[in-house]
């Protein structure tokens, strides 16, 4: 089979589809056979002049697969089934790959050099293959340029996909030293000078040591300064794409070349071609990201503790900055709303005044209010779009008392402009507008209310009108809308000055989602989202229309479950369509389902909903699973153990959800529903905990099922606990032994990023909630004996999460939580063991003096619990 794999793999690529198939077949056949073989041929393949580009390239790509895959589990098992191949075997790939880098054919070096970093990715961490970074490097010295691109473009790869740790200092600075080389004005060769350039980009998280030391330091930024203005454009993008990476990975050594690169950005902003301008202001939209964070984190005030000081680059450079912004704001593109996910200048420019107004707060609004007075009235469509955009960009930021006032003037201005503009451009940017207003200036946060009942009547007017102009600016008419609804969620519920248009405003949505082109612009979504919000913040007094609409919404539902033999564009429309209306009624649900006299009447029709629900699952769509499930999970809340009879039917739905590793999100979803019918039912859910508990202990013993939704799933313990008190006994022996090894692994996964450290405290969250559930369960039970061997355990895990300090709030409040619950179940016998706890008393008395008052509150109640079992 190795002498025909040219073939096989040229005809895997063929247009005839049985052809394809059957080389396919092959190729699949022989990967099964003999792996090593496969493998190797392959690599020859690509290494090999003489063959055809198309099967070298396809050969390497399917390389490239043995050693990688999006799926964490899959990528384990082929990280694994690489690390025992025969290691002649590897050496002689490895041989192939990297004189596959001195190939005059650009694909076959390219994909040689994903490969390599592949390889190397698994096999550096293991200290294997270490020769490999000198052997790159000692090709950077070869004449033919593309040799030297081609391993430019490996260096790159390789420290994409290795760890920083895993590669020594001192080859760290061999690779920079090639690498800034490469990008040098020196170098003749504009190939060679881009593969460095984007090389540098994914080489600078392994720069730590070369960013503290001054020389180097002003070495790298100085050729990357040099480089934004090399006469190659793709040089010049990929350099102001390194200066983005640098303002967020080195903020605090930037100090001394701000002045230069605002200069080098205010240029590019102005005077270079598309793609080099936006990654010009994305560099300011990074630095505002920064010192948005660090304002927040210190709350401003910088003392000795704070790791990284605010150097308020964005307030210095406001003066000439905003300007800068400013113009930009004047180069739209004529058709630009129309493509979802357009990226242009003018909208860049506004993203970035937007982050400038939250980083300076007040401080902006003298500086834009002129430009926008300018240009609001001007004839050019433009002019007018440019000063709307600007004015709603910076209403997040300032505070209301600078706002308000201007605010109240620009109403009816906008208002005016929404019904009368000629232009969709800036009907659609007023629109936008008027929803920032509503966001940022209106609710119970704000203290001069803008929205009156003088005003309301014109407002809603002139939006509901709005909703039957062109898609694009009704979904930001149904936006503004949801806005305006929202900023009434917390008030007095007889005061909302919207309860007299209540009906006007449902029935306008309604239209809404049956115009022929809400498939446009996302307006059906929109105004399907707007509906639940009008619902969700609607007060009792328009609770009987709410009461009306369930069964509209109902039928609709129907109606879609009735449809036969739809295409498969159809039928996606349907699933999505769907959804919303699951989503629909779930917030329906909750909304009437809340208070005694609306639960009664809505109690009619929950036969019929739950019906429909199930009817629902029989499509096998995810997102309308989703739906459906958080809509039962609010039905089974609101019904209480009167759910249990829908229990039979939806049992095996409900397993199928848990079933659902492939659509995590359908999974944890379900394990959620499964805590609420927890809730709801008690000890009623006890004839199906076998069935769940078998399947949720399944869940977390797989190592296909995606990790967040392993906390989830300890919390779901918890639920059931509760739920069946002492019948939890015989889950005992599975679930505590898998809840005392996932403690032990959240202990020691410190030092990692945000996300590891995000993921860490929900994990540690989950297992602390299961801990609390399961003692509250087993309280007052003759059974609380069969607690007493874990609570060491327990009250270690305890004592080394207090030890990391790396808790978050949520976190500590539970684990407070968890000690008073083992000491008010235990009593007595946990007295000593609390005791005897190294952190017990420490943790009680941070959380006592918490500013949290619900850390607290929590610690008063562990306090008082504590105290009776130590007393006794």
């Amino acid at each position: 089979m190795a002498m025909e794999v040219t073939m096989m793999l040229l005809n895997a690529q063929s247009v005839d589809g049985t052809v394809r198939k059957h080389a396919e077949e092959r190729l699949k056949q022989f990967q099964e056979q003999n792996l090593p073989s496969f493998l190797l041929s392959l690599s020859g393949e690509l290494a090999n002049d003489e063959k055809p580009v198309d099967s070298r390239k396809l050969a390497g790509l399917i390389l490239k697969n043995a050693l990688d895959a999006k799926e964490q589990h899959r990528k384990f098992e082929l990280v694994q089934r690489w690390l025992t191949l025969d290691s002649a075997v590897k050496a002689q790939i490895k041989s192939c790959l990297l004189q596959t880098l001195s190939s005059p054919v650009h694909d076959a070096q390219s994909t040689a050099s994903q490969v390599i970093a592949k390889v190397a990715g698994i096999e550096l961490p293991h200290n294997q293959w270490p020769e490999l970074v000198g052997a790159l490097l000692s090709n950077i010295h070869q004449l033919p340029p593309h040799v030297k691109q081609a391993t430019l473009e490996t260096l790159g790869y390789l420290c994409e996909e290795v760890s920083p740790y895993v590669v020594d200092q001192d080859q760290v600075n061999k690779i920079l030293t090639a690498v800034v080389q490469g990008m040098n004005s020196a170098e003749g060769n504009n190939d060679v000078r881009l593969a460095a350039t984007r090389a540098l980009y994914n080489a600078l998280g392994f720069a730590q040591a070369n960013f503290s030391n001054d020389m180097e330091r002003d070495y790298i930024m100085r050729v990357v300064c040099e480089s934004t203005l090399s006469p190659e454009v793709k040089i010049r993008q990929a350099a102001f794409e390194c200066l983005v990476s640098i303002s967020s990975t080195y903020y605090e050594k930037l100090a001394p070349y701000i002045q230069d690169i605002f200069n080098i950005t205010a240029k590019a902003v102005k005077e270079d071609e598309e793609p080099v301008a936006l990654q010009a202001i994305e560099f300011w939209s990074s630095i505002c990201d920064e010192e948005i964070d660090i304002i927040e984190e210190y709350g401003g005030e910088f003392s000795a503790d704070s790791d990284i000081p605010c150097f308020y680059f964005v307030k210095q450079a406001l003066p000439a900055l905003v300007p800068l912004l400013l113009e930009t704001l004047l180069k739209q593109e004529e058709d630009q709303d129309q493509d979802e996910g357009a990226w242009n200048l003018a909208m860049a420019g506004g993203t970035c005044l937007g982050l400038v107004a939250r980083t300076v707060g007040d401080d902006i609004v003298p500086l834009v209010m002129p430009f926008i007075q300018e240009n609001i009235t001007k004839p050019d469509w433009r002019q007018r779009e440019a000063a709307t955009y600007a004015f709603g960009s910076i209403l997040e930021g300032p505070s209301p008392e600078k706002l308000t006032s201007i605010v109240n003037v620009a109403l009816n201005f906008m208002l005016s402009a929404l019904m009368k503009d000629p232009n969709n451009h800036v009907k659609d940017t007023t629109a936008w507008t008027l929803g920032r207003i509503f966001e940022f200036l209106h609710g119970s946060t704000v203290d001069t209310p803008i929205i009156t009942h003088a005003n309301c009547q014109q407002i809603i007017t002139v939006l509901l009108q709005s909703m039957k102009d062109a898609p694009n600016v009704a979904e930001k008419a149904c936006g503004a809308l949801y806005f305006l609804a929202q900023g009434y969620e917390d008030i007095d519920s007889s005061s909302s000055p919207l309860t007299p248009f209540f009906q006007d405003i449902v029935h306008a949505l309604l239209t809404v989602t049956h115009r022929e082109d809400a498939g446009e612009s996302r307006l059906r979504t929109a105004a399907y989202e707007t509906l639940n919000e009008v619902v969700r913040c609607s007060t009792d007094e328009t609770a009987p229309m709410v009461t009306q609409l369930v069964p509209i919404i109902m039928t609709e539902l129907h109606q879609t479950l009735e449809s036969q033999k739809l295409s498969s564009d159809e039928r996606e429309k349907q699933n999505e369509l769907q959804g919303l209306l699951c989503g629909c009624l779930q917030v329906m649900i909750q909304k009437l389902g809340s208070s005694e006299p609306t639960k009664y009447v809505f109690m009619q029709c929950v036969d019929q909903m739950m019906g429909l629900f199930l009817r629902v699952f029989a499509c096998r769509s995810a997102t309308v699973h989703e739906e459906a499930m958080l809509a039962i999970g609010a039905l089974a809340y609101a019904t209480g153990s009167d759910f249990v009879k829908y229990m039979p039917e939806f049992y095996k739905y409900l397993e199928m959800g848990l079933q659902n590793f492939e659509e995590y999100q359908v999974c944890a979803i379900t394990v959620g529903v499964v805590g609420d019918i927890c809730r709801a039912l008690e000890d009623k859910i006890l004839p199906y905990c076998n069935g769940i508990m078998t399947q949720l202990l399944k869940d977390l013993s797989s190592n296909q099922l995606h990790r967040s939704v392993k906390p989830p799933i300890f919390s779901c313990f918890g639920d059931i606990a509760l739920a069946i008190g002492e019948n939890f006994e015989k889950y005992l022996m599975y679930a505590m032994p898998m809840l005392q090894s996932a403690a032990e692994l959240s202990i020691h996964v410190s030092g990692g990023d945000d996300e590891t450290a995000e993921y860490t405290n929900l994990l540690r969250n989950g297992i602390l909630e299961a801990y609390s559930g399961i003692f509250q369960g087993f309280k007052n039970s003759p059974k609380t004996q069969l607690l007493m061997p874990y609570a060491p355990h327990i009250l270690q895990f305890l004592d080394s999460l207090y030890m990391e300090k790396d808790m978050d709030d949520v976190v500590m409040k539970t684990a407070i939580g968890v000690l008073g619950d083992l000491a008010d179940t235990l009593g007595s016998n946990a007295g000593p063991l609390i005791q005897q706890s190294v952190s017990s008393r420490d943790l009680l008395t941070e959380c006592l003096s918490s500013d949290d008052h619900l850390i607290k509150e929590s610690a008063e109640w562990a306090k008082s619990a504590i105290s009776r079992a130590i007393s006794v």
